[in-house]
């Protein structure tokens, strides 16, 4: 709302001190004919449109021939505005704001019925105002993403939005996998505005831009030089410069200088760049070596047979300076087109053409500003809704907007600079994202925008090097890492104060330090103790000051949760964690009935049970036939328990003769031998392993019963135990040492100690290295885990 009500006021301004000399003065402006005024009737004979752009520039030197060829096509195309003529008012801004505020203003007394231009978005954006208030559709080459907003109802741009050439450039950025951005710009609307949405893209990406290079518009050699030598100091070497086609170059001039065109600096440019090198006829070699291996971003426009045409008229157009043109003169001549259609079918809807005073644009007394004389397009809002709802084939593609007025299918290509001029690596556009296959192609497949789909050619970077630059280095000005150390008070086998030059020790700095040293590049870095020695530090306050950027990482035995991966980044784990429950233990010395203790009383009585009834199987079988089975029934009785139980021990010595009794006791015996197998294991490892038996079976057991639980001072396992498995947290101990460990284990809950402590299993197995087998895990690791660096 404040910028608004800027440009209003710098606008009122303006008025007065221009008008003055409007109207004494004269506008002295170029126009292909005479200026023509339109009367009332439906159907005039000839319609002013006005142009606003730097005649000597990059865009206006391919604009402004293709703007008269095709105000030149229209008049002579008697298919289309039938008995109406297209008369062309060009002003030349020369590249100021001020100049073209005022041309804008002169403009609007030759009754325009709409103004194409400008190319600079900050006069854009100031007679935008003066649009709105008389009516007159604004046709623009600003490519100020800004300049969408509904605040501008009879703003609509003709070429491609910058928005989403920042986007582009964001995946481009994230194709390579680099992560910070540093953007060098000039600093107006379309500069600032074009990298505020470049880095909402890049955030998207989950990248950023670490730093805004902005530089005025009329900077010197000096503060370019300047400029760059402090983006130099920094950590980014992925550079995207955002600038006029104009001066341009002479940032690349000064970054060679400087040495920044070398190998490891990545550099990508907007479109102005590729807008330089296509509207020049040669380029100067010493001017290609100053872009070489730079990626460029170009405006997509499909080949057709009508650009081919246009092409080859081109050197036949008038006021032709290059013998080549940039992409900005087939937007130009697909604009005047579009406006010609779109009147063609305003009249034809039977439109009318009138101009009428604005009430509050009054002469007052004394006043020589002649206010009066700026008119209102009574039918521009109805063109403006014709404009917008055109769809036809252009020389640059569809003509056709969408809700915010953009162009439809927005679409880049990527120019990689190399040798004496650029070859293609790929193209961009909002339907697929980054690929090797030209957009119109993929137009006609569904949209697919997954990372696997998106490709592109091999780029040389600057240095001649196909090798992709990591994208940053450590800071020439820079500190280095502040990496924090936590402070154990236990356990200081894993990292503990040292007097050694590092200041710390332990496993987790071996560890690290190994992995420092596979590195191609050294990575200075200092270690921070966190905490005071007297008991260990909080994990979590640790893993909160990294998020804050009080430390750059943290390293050291922080065990990786769910809760923590959402808020800092964690390295690939280098030691496997998880719970477990550590309880005492009892042994159980050896009984005079040891024997019995293979088998439960159930065993027992069942294998005695199954003795008796094979015995009785077998002689129900057998004493028909067999005379070893027969006698006296007391004989036949201790028969049948002699025979059963001498199997067990395969003694028996009575024959069986029938066939069912042998295939009987060939499966008993089977039988026997596997319980003879079992008893035998059993009864050897009961009298010859040591005993033991502890009251807590695993985690389940120790929740379920009210003693008191034991955890390690700052481990992550006390809000675990109360918030995920919803133990009482007045059941919880906290144990600040190993001697705490084994006094309360040794106490137990009776004696005011715990039943059982619940740590992580690195600590517990160092732990128990030392506790001369007293204590030891119970049940199964009820947690996952693992250890890692944060950053």
């Amino acid at each position: 709302m404040e910028a608004y009500l800027q440009r209003k006021r710098v606008f009122l301004l303006l008025v007065s001190w221009i008008w003055p000399l409007a109207v004494l003065g004269g506008t002295g402006n170029n126009t292909t004919n005479a200026t023509a005024p339109l009367s009332s009737f439906s159907r005039p004979k000839v319609v002013n449109v006005g142009a606003l752009f730097t005649s000597n520039s990059v865009i206006g030197r391919s604009a402004e021939p293709a703007l008269v060829a095709a105000i030149n096509d229209v008049n002579s195309d008697s298919s289309i505005l039938r008995g109406t003529k297209l008369n062309l008012i060009f002003q030349d801004t020369n590249c100021s704001g001020f100049v073209g505020t005022v041309d804008a203003l002169q403009l609007m007394e030759k009754e325009v019925i709409a103004a194409i231009g400008p190319q600079s978005s900050g006069i854009a954006h100031v007679i935008s105002h003066v649009m709105n208030e008389l009516q007159v559709p604004l046709l623009s080459f600003a490519t100020d993403p800004t300049l969408s907003s509904l605040q501008y109802s009879y703003f609509l741009r003709t070429v491609p939005n910058d928005h989403f050439q920042m986007y582009a450039i964001a995946d481009v950025v994230n194709y390579f996998g680099w992560k910070e951005v540093i953007a060098i710009f000039v600093d107006d609307d379309n500069g600032r505005n074009g990298i505020s949405v470049l880095g909402d893209a890049l955030a998207k990406k989950r990248a950023k831009l670490t730093y805004k290079a902005a530089f005025s518009p009329g900077a010197s050699s000096s503060e370019i030089a300047d400029l760059l030598v402090s983006v130099n100091l920094m950590e980014a070497r992925v550079f995207v410069v955002h600038v006029n086609p104009d001066t341009g170059l002479s940032i690349f001039s000064k970054a060679k200088n400087l040495g920044m065109m070398v190998g490891g600096y990545v550099w990508i440019t907007t479109d102005w760049l590729p807008s330089f090198l296509d509207s020049s006829d040669s380029v100067n070699p010493e001017t290609m070596d100053l872009i070489q291996g730079v990626v460029a971003l170009r405006h997509h426009t499909a080949d057709s047979d009508q650009k081919k045409k246009f092409a080859s008229r081109w050197k036949n157009f008038k006021n032709v300076e290059t013998s080549s043109f940039n992409s900005y003169a087939l937007y130009a001549y697909d604009t005047i087109w579009l406006l010609a259609r779109a009147l063609d079918l305003y009249f034809k809807d039977g439109g009318k053409v009138t101009f009428s005073d604005d009430p509050r644009l009054r002469d007052t007394n004394g006043s020589s500003l002649h206010l009066s004389s700026m008119q209102v397009f009574d039918q521009g809002q109805k063109l403006f809704q014709t404009l917008i709802g055109m769809n036809f084939t252009g020389l640059s593609g569809q003509i056709q907007f969408d809700s915010e007025k953009n162009l439809g299918h927005p679409a880049y290509d990527v120019l990689n600079i190399g040798g004496t001029g650029s070859r293609t690596v790929g193209y961009w556009s909002n339907y697929s994202g980054l690929s090797v296959v030209t957009p119109e192609i993929l137009y006609s497949k569904p949209p697919n925008t997954s990372i696997s789909t998106q490709h592109l050619y091999n780029v040389i970077w600057p240095g001649e090097t196909v090798t992709q630059p990591r994208g940053w280095v450590f800071p020439h000005n820079g500190k280095p890492l502040q990496i924090a150390v936590p402070y154990r008070v236990t356990f200081k086998e894993f990292v503990h104060k040292d007097k050694g030059p590092s200041g710390v020790k332990g496993y987790c700095i071996d560890v690290f330090e190994a992995a420092i040293d596979l590195l191609p590049y050294a990575v200075p870095h200092v270690y921070i103790l966190y905490g005071d020695g007297k008991r260990n530090p909080s994990f979590k306050n640790l893993v909160n000051d990294v998020v804050t950027n009080k430390y750059d990482a943290a390293v050291g035995d922080v065990t990786i949760t769910t809760n923590r991966t959402r808020i800092v980044d964690f390295t690939q784990p280098y030691m496997e964690s998880g719970l477990v429950v550590v309880a005492p233990i009892k042994e159980l010395k050896s009984s005079p009935w040891a024997f019995l203790q293979p088998f439960t009383l159930q065993m027992w009585c069942v294998t005695g049970v199954f003795f008796l009834f094979v015995g009785t199987v077998v002689w129900i079988l057998e004493h028909r036939h067999n005379p070893e089975f027969r006698g006296s029934p007391r004989h036949q009785l201790v028969t049948v328990f002699w025979f059963s139980f001498s199997t067990m021990f395969f003694a028996h010595r009575e024959n069986t003769m029938s066939t069912l009794g042998r295939l009987v006791l060939i499966f008993w015996l089977f039988v026997v031998l596997i319980i003879n197998s079992s008893y035998t294991a059993s009864l050897t490892s009961i009298l010859t392993v040591r005993q033991l038996s502890s009251g807590i079976q695993g985690i389940d057991s120790l929740i379920s019963s009210s003693d008191p639980i034991g955890v390690q001072d700052g481990s992550f396992a006390y809000n675990y135990l109360i918030e995920e498995l919803g133990v009482l947290e007045s059941r919880i101990r906290i144990l600040k040492t190993e001697d705490e460990y084994t006094s309360a284990l040794e106490k137990g809950p009776q004696g005011g100690g715990v039943a059982g402590i619940v740590d992580e299993l690195p600590y517990v197995e160092l732990f128990l290295s030392n506790s001369k087998c007293v204590f030891r895990t119970v049940g199964q690791e009820f947690t996952k885990g693992g250890w890692g660096f944060v950053s």
